[in-house]
């Protein structure tokens, strides 16, 4: 049997992460996911729309797709920017940015890969893809 797949089409506009999160939301119900691991999902579509919205450098649209597996579910974020290198990223100190006036951003990576089973980067020059896995615990 083919693996149902969800595929959104996004504009870059603000708040535009929420209907990922919303469709991650009944997607979760029906896979009979916790309510813990329908937010920690939720929480990682954000942060991989955000940075694909303010890093990728275009203003054409991020796609979204949701493949439901037997024992996982599998998000795929891609958008069409200018692609990075993730050896280049570096996470910032929080110790550095208590006190300060700086940006409180940077962490959107290792917070990805933190509440997620599994995270892979693709990127180029012509995109970037966020592969996010979350395994059924049942």
């Amino acid at each position: 049997m083919k693996k149902p797949v969800v595929e959104l089409k996004l504009p870059i506009i603000p708040n535009m992460e929420l209907i990922a999160t919303q469709t991650a939301e009944v997607i979760s119900r029906h896979m009979n996911l916790t309510d813990d691991q329908n937010s920690e999902i939720s929480m990682a579509i954000i942060e991989a729309c955000i940075n694909a919205f303010e890093h990728s450098k275009v203003e054409n649209n991020v796609f979204i797709h949701f493949i439901i597996e037997e024992a996982s579910l599998v998000i795929k974020v891609i958008d069409q920017g200018i692609g990075f290198d993730k050896s280049n990223v570096e996470i910032p100190k929080i110790e550095n940015k208590i006190g300060t006036n700086e940006r409180k951003r940077g962490w959107g990576l290792q917070l990805i890969q933190e509440l997620m089973d599994s995270v892979e980067f693709e990127s180029n020059e012509e995109g970037t893809t966020v592969t996010m896995k979350k395994n059924i615990n049942k």
